[in-house]
């Protein structure tokens, strides 16, 4: 396995809850350090790096945000011996029953999300799927010794080791977003052998899963020229469309409505062509529920783009991702950065 799966798998492995990144972000941190000329930690908590650009100042900036928080539990109450909770983020309670999980107390338990038998629930809940608010978690130990190590509050992550399958497909939890950090990374590695005239803004922003506070707040605080945000989309799988999904492992994806610019979409377009890098085009009406909303409102606003990694099952603990859209991203990226020049920006057109 590459270097960059297993730092992947790392990343993907350690705990790191919306509003709770601390964990991933000292991960991140070791891997970009040697990466960047400048690394901090915001206010909120995002880690932003700086690589500093060649060309005369004041340069020009981008800003490449890929958030690193995660969706998961956290604990609502106790009973006996057994722990309540609710949702950090998105999560599905169909896919709950029966997963391990790691109950963050006062040290780390291992548990699994447990339902009561079928006989024993309402007539209108035993056919169907378990709500949230009657699945609980057990940990093996006493009411006495939950009381002393598990409080309300205490965070609860998916524990399940990522997976290899076949045809260079890693699959497994909390891959949403932080393949897409893998991709940044990609391209500060890819970075290391190029010369580039603007500064560059590497960002792993924090509570993307709740409320785009990372970088709406690093946006504010770097104040770049340009931002992408980089994230995941559905890739196809069960019960998905065929005409509209992209394929996994087959290409990244560009997407085009309101928080990408246009003029931005047709240059990542042309250059993935130019590179044969194989891509799909993800139309968006609305609000595309990723980092570029926030990028683009921020201050005066800013142009921003949506650059995606295809992903199946999202939001479940087998998220399921191909390495090769995960390269092909970081490929794009850096070709682009390679590619700015001081006259950029006087070429964007905000009537196209």
């Amino acid at each position: 396995m590459s270097d960059l799966v297993q730092f992947l798998k790392e990343m993907i492995s350690a705990p790191g809850l919306s509003g709770y990144e601390t964990p991933v972000r000292e991960i991140i941190a070791d891997r970009w350090r040697p990466l960047v000329d400048e690394l901090r930690t915001s206010r909120l908590g995002s880690l932003e790096g700086l690589r500093k650009g060649r060309g005369a100042e004041p340069r020009p900036s981008l800003l490449l945000a890929a958030h690193m928080d995660a969706i998961g539990l956290i604990v609502s109450g106790i009973a006996g011996e057994h722990l309540r909770f609710t949702e950090i983020g998105g999560v599905d309670p169909r896919i709950l029953p029966g997963q391990p999980v790691l109950v963050h107390g006062r040290r780390p338990l291992p548990g699994v999300i447990v339902q009561p038998p079928a006989g024993l629930l309402p007539p209108d809940i035993k056919d169907n799927p378990v709500p949230m608010e009657r699945l609980w978690v057990d940990v093996g130990l006493t009411s006495e010794e939950v009381a002393n190590l598990v409080h309300s509050g205490d965070l609860i992550s998916f524990a399940q080791p990522p997976i290899d399958l076949s045809g260079n497909i890693l699959s497994g939890h909390t891959m949403d977003d932080r393949v897409s950090v893998a991709a940044v990374t990609f391209c500060l590695e890819e970075l290391q052998t190029r010369l580039h005239a603007w500064d560059i803004w590497a960002v792993a922003t924090v509570q993307e899963e709740t409320s785009f506070g990372g970088a709406y707040t690093s946006t504010f605080g770097l104040n770049p020229d340009m931002g992408i945000a980089i994230d995941v989309t559905h890739a196809k799988g069960p019960g998905t469309s065929e005409a509209t999904i992209p394929p996994l492992g087959k290409g990244l994806v560009l997407g085009i409505g309101p928080n990408s610019h246009p003029f931005l979409f047709k240059k990542l377009k042309e250059l993935a062509e130019e590179l044969e890098i194989p891509y799909h085009i993800e139309p968006y009406a609305r609000h595309s529920g990723t980092d570029a909303y926030a990028i683009q409102v921020t201050a005066e606003g800013k142009p921003s783009m949506v650059i995606s990694i295809p992903l199946r099952y999202m939001h479940t603990p087998v998220e399921t991702v191909s390495i090769k859209d995960i390269k092909r991203v970081g490929r794009l990226l850096a070709a682009f950065i390679t590619s700015l020049d001081d006259q950029f920006l006087q070429q964007i057109n905000w009537e196209a």
